[in-house]
């Protein structure tokens, strides 16, 4: 059963998405990925946001550049979190797909993250944040994780005091 569903409006976007599953995959959290288009595909993204509700699906993440209207075609079918992640795909820089993901009318949200790889890295990482809500092994696996971080920058901070230091 997936927990958690990221859905692609193009194949395109798969190497910007990649990173999203890796987490996901990472900590053990079972999920679908797959390639659904607002526009080109509006039924088969309904039938997808059905059945993967009716098996326990918890958070779908959604990808799409330009128009970028997967997330709040997905918002519409489920009261389950939606987080966007809007890909650079058009001369507008992203920036369409920033407005079109964030700009959700009141009692459809959609989470909005940063674009691209970044941005999909950040929506596993707030997926696993509200799965951890009723998980607490995987909630202490991020404060885990969360520790780590902490003491990789401690360290590099160490580290270039050290060479300043030292060439002083």
């Amino acid at each position: 059963m997936s927990k958690v569903a990221i859905f692609m409006g193009s194949i395109s976007d798969e190497d910007k998405m990649r990173p999203c599953a890796e987490v996901l995959a990472a900590h053990g959290v079972p999920f679908t990925f797959t390639v659904t288009s607002a526009h080109r595909t509006p039924e088969r993204t309904r039938r997808l946001v059905a059945e993967l509700e009716a098996a326990g699906c918890q958070v779908f993440i959604c990808a799409a550049g330009m128009a970028a209207h997967l997330a709040g075609a997905v918002a519409a079918a489920t009261i389950r979190p939606v987080i966007g992640v809007p890909i650079t795909a058009s001369a507008l820089g992203g920036m369409d797909a920033l407005l079109s993901t964030v700009q959700m009318p009141p009692g459809f949200p959609v989470a909005t993250v940063a674009l691209d790889a970044a941005g999909a890295r950040n929506a596993s990482w707030l997926a696993l944040s509200i799965l951890a809500l009723s998980d607490a092994a995987l909630a202490a696996r991020l404060a885990a994780d969360r520790e780590g971080f902490v003491a990789s920058v401690e360290k590099a901070a160490a580290d270039l005091e050290a060479r300043t230091a030292a060439s002083i």
